[in-house]
């Protein structure tokens, strides 16, 4: 639970919901690519080095972003795996059980209210 609060916090901030929406926009499923420099990042949202620096460091905190090195440059990626698992314990009680899965419950599924 106390992860799933962690990741909530860090997403209930503007900046930081617009950055994280950012970096899964350039998720690529393959491993060691994908994702955005910070420069890139700071450039598209406009959004200073310094600030920028400090919403990444929150979003890492709470297990919602990695990160790799690229020669000079700090690459940012979305844990698409990390947020996954916020969405399953969020929704794992799902209609008290009676979908079996989250998959089942499409909306017009009888069992979504």
């Amino acid at each position: 639970m106390k992860q799933t609060i962690d990741a909530l916090s860090a997403l209930a901030q503007e900046t930081r919901l617009t950055i994280f929406r950012a970096l899964v926009r350039a998720h690529s499923p393959e491993g060691g690519k994908g994702g955005l420099a910070a420069g890139e990042i700071a450039d598209r949202l406009g959004v200073a080095p310094a600030t920028l620096s400090f919403h990444l460091k929150e979003l890492a905190h709470a297990g919602l972003v990695t990160s790799r090195r690229e020669g000079r440059s700090i690459i940012y990626k979305a844990d698409l795996d990390r947020m996954s698992g916020v969405m399953g314990f969020l929704l794992e009680d799902c209609c008290n059980g009676a979908c079996g899965t989250v998959a089942a419950c499409a909306p017009q599924e009888e069992c979504v209210s």
